[in-house]
């Protein structure tokens, strides 16, 4: 199975290195190395995690208050959005239906 990062993700771990970077140096690798061994992850478990608004699958971090958004398309999984579990649901809903 091959994962495709979109570019709306790649912004979201963009931003949260960012807000983990300024909290403590070094904090920010720490959290993109964390997500993105969650991300590899779905090589191997793509497909189980729960539908979220419709058609997303989400897997939530291990180490972080974070979702990863992905859709699975024949061989591929497309992760779409990487959001933060503490912001309001309904920013959720709004980022998943212009990635759609």
């Amino acid at each position: 199975m091959k994962i495709s990062i979109q570019q709306s993700a790649l912004g979201d771990l963009r931003r949260g290195f960012w807000f983990y970077e300024g909290k403590e140096s070094g904090l920010g690798g720490y959290f993109l190395d964390s997500l993105y061994a969650d991300i590899d992850s779905l090589i191997l478990f793509a497909g189980i995690h729960p539908l979220h608004w419709g058609c997303f699958h989400r897997l939530l971090s291990d180490r972080f208050p974070f979702a990863v958004y992905y859709l699975i398309e024949e061989d591929a999984v497309l992760v779409v959005a990487v959001l933060d579990l503490r912001s309001d649901p309904d920013v959720h809903v709004k980022r998943l239906r212009e990635v759609q």
